[in-house]
């Protein structure tokens, strides 16, 4: 049986808008890179120039 990855074992980043760290999640195993917030919410109240 595979051992489980623990949730402090995944990379994080720091949402820009709400300065809060983030957790690597599935859904972004493909393009992990290009996340810069960490919910559609931060998102649509980026900054204007931060595009």
């Amino acid at each position: 049986m595979p051992r489980q990855t623990r949730k402090s074992d995944l990379p994080q980043k720091i949402c820009p808008v709400c300065q809060r760290p983030f957790t690597w999640r599935k859904k972004w195993a493909t393009c992990w890179d290009e996340v810069k917030y960490c919910s559609e919410r931060c998102r649509r109240r980026r900054p204007a120039s931060a595009h």
